[in-house]
């Protein structure tokens, strides 16, 4: 949208800078502060990992890593939940004896395998426990460590597909997924797969020497009604059958609910009753129909109304449907994450940052703002922001513009590159989640002996992730951050100063709380002259006459002004670059 559309639609919004709070929203639901740690790379302080390495050389991240001190370490940051990711038992190329069904080298990405093609939904992956036998116990552990350091645990629930050679050696007991299956039918409402019936599956890998036999072959993934699924496709995971026939206009068929529904919404519960988990982080929910989770969220929550489940969502046009489901959380992936990295990167005037929150008006509270992800190119990295100074202006944002919950990907606050060359993975700018690897800065932070007091980092790491401690713990403590209305400045200061273009500013208040923030995304400081209209003021409930003083929480400056001043002619305020100013208003 460009500057002279944004004016209109500032008259017609009646100058309306002001994100309004729902009136279903209550100031005691707080705001999440997620880490997302990848657990087998996590506590892997192996320095001298090998390109497609084995287990055996590279090493693994385990469980009994993260300790105490990592705890309290990530507590202190400022961090409310922890999102473990790669837990549950996944295809990979170790095997193990109690395997009754071990992967197949031409259905597995990388040697570790990727965390999304489940193996055993009840089940803890091997690779993490000291103790094999004892992985669960190993798991049920760390949970309750987390929760005495204050902190709730969520874990991946993968719906959308499993492995190819899934099969739950943990309960055996249990009717397995697709063994009642009808193969001749290419869907069934009774089946848990799709096929392709009279077809042999053949796997785009062939540089691999053991064989696999899969006939017929099953549907991949990524929706993939092909029995030779290339290697773009999800061809290491099979597609779960909701009750949707794909091939026949996507007609539903739920009139009889599905085998799929009940075994999905078991697993679901097992994990919650057997581990006390807080919650799940749910993998492309949009693969799998709406119906299913408003059955299933409300199920559970009937049963355990505090579980917390996040959504991983890209599909703007559906983001109220999946709340209306259960969700409480959405990743806010193509609206806020877009558009900010674009800004960052230099492409994307800062001035459409106005519209994300315009987007999302009436469900702020369940957005998830984030930079990184397991699946996003590292913020530091050749392939995003280059260094991670570049990036603060970018976490500004994320920290404080939002209602909802802000992520962070393990290392994101030390500066992490990524830019090895891992195996499968290759140099993309990605933490791998198919190798046997140790990250360079989370390494040297945790530290040989695992003490994560930062022993090997170098002076300008440990100041970002003091800067990132900053940012975090003044956004959840503050009732401004924490569940305060936010108001945006542009529609008033597009025009009143030079690098508009680069530059964006916006209030954030609760009761006698006010905060002025400007990040600036240009690569020079720069002096930016701010104006607060009226309506902010009113909305403040600040009486005009006042005189107001503006101090910079993480600086020295103080600005001193009048209402009446501040309304016609603004502050002139110094903003670094590749930063901003947070400023408190008294």
């Amino acid at each position: 949208m460009r500057l002279n559309q944004l004016l209109t639609m500032a008259v017609a919004l009646t100058a309306m800078g002001c994100s309004q709070q729902t009136s279903n929203e209550t100031a005691t639901m707080g705001k999440p502060i997620i880490y997302q740690i990848f657990t087998r790379v996590y506590g892997n302080t192996n320095d001298h990992c090998t390109f497609d390495g084995t287990i055996e050389q590279n090493r693994v991240g385990k469980l009994e890593d993260i300790n105490d001190a990592a705890l309290s370490s990530i507590s202190e940051m400022g961090f409310t939940h922890v999102w473990y990711t790669g837990v549950i038992r996944h295809a990979s190329t170790t095997n193990y004896d109690f395997m009754s069904h071990p992967a197949n080298q031409n259905v597995v990405k990388g040697r570790a395998g990727s965390p999304y093609a489940i193996c055993d939904y009840y089940d803890i992956d091997p690779d993490l426990a000291v103790d094999v036998d004892k992985r669960l116990d190993e798991f049920k552990a760390l949970v309750e460590r987390s929760h005495r350091h204050g902190l709730k645990v969520m874990i991946d629930f993968v719906p959308n597909h499993v492995a190819r050679n899934y099969y739950s050696d943990a309960r055996s007991d249990i009717a397995q997924l697709g063994a009642g299956d009808d193969k001749s039918q290419s869907f069934s409402v009774d089946n848990n797969f799709y096929y392709i019936p009279g077809q042999r599956f053949v796997s785009p890998v062939t540089d691999r020497d053991t064989e696999y036999t899969e006939e017929p072959a099953m549907v991949s993934g990524n929706d993939a009604f092909t029995a030779s699924p290339s290697k773009d496709d999800w061809y290491e995971t099979v597609k779960l059958n909701y009750g949707v026939d794909y091939q026949n206009g996507r007609a539903k068929h739920f009139e009889k609910r599905p085998d799929t529904w009940i075994k999905m919404r078991d697993i679901l519960l097992y994990w919650i009753e057997e581990t006390n988990i807080d919650g799940f982080r749910c993998d492309m929910v949009e693969m799998v129909p709406s119906e299913f989770w408003q059955w299933a969220l409300g199920n559970i929550k009937a049963k355990h109304p505090n579980i917390i489940f996040m959504a991983e969502s890209y599909n703007m046009d559906l983001y109220r449907e999946y709340i209306s489901a259960g969700f409480d959380l959405l990743y806010d992936k193509v609206n806020f994450y877009d558009v900010v990295r674009g800004v960052t990167e230099g492409n994307v005037d800062a001035r459409e940052i106005t519209n994300i929150w315009r987007k999302t008006e009436g469900i702020e509270r369940n957005m998830v703002y984030f930079l990184e992800n397991h699946d996003e190119q590292r913020l530091a990295s050749d392939f995003f922001a280059k260094t991670p100074e570049r990036g603060k202006a970018a976490m500004l944002l994320t920290a404080f513009m939002g209602k909802g919950a802000t992520m962070l990907y393990f290392g994101q606050e030390l500066g992490e590159r990524a830019m090895d060359n891992e195996g499968f993975s290759g140099v993309d700018g990605r933490t791998t989640i198919f190798d046997y690897w140790s990250a360079d800065a989370v390494r040297r932070f945790v530290g040989k002996d695992h003490t994560y007091i930062g022993k090997e980092l170098n002076a300008e790491e440990f100041d970002l992730r003091n800067w990132y401690k900053n940012i975090l713990n003044l956004s959840h403590s503050s009732a401004a951050f924490d569940y305060g209305e936010m108001f945006d400045l542009m529609y008033v200061n597009m025009d009143s100063y030079e690098k508009g273009q680069q530059l964006y500013a916006f209030l954030r208040y609760y009761d006698n709380e006010r905060y002025l923030i400007i990040a600036n995304f240009g690569a020079e400081a720069t002096e930016a002259k701010i104006r607060i209209p009226q309506h902010a003021w009113e909305m403040m409930k600040v009486d005009m006459n006042s005189a107001i003083v503006m101090s910079n929480v993480f600086g020295q400056e103080v600005y001193s002004s009048s209402v009446a001043t501040l309304m016609e002619e603004g502050v002139a305020v110094q903003v670094p670059a590749y930063d901003g100013v947070v400023l408190r208003l008294k």
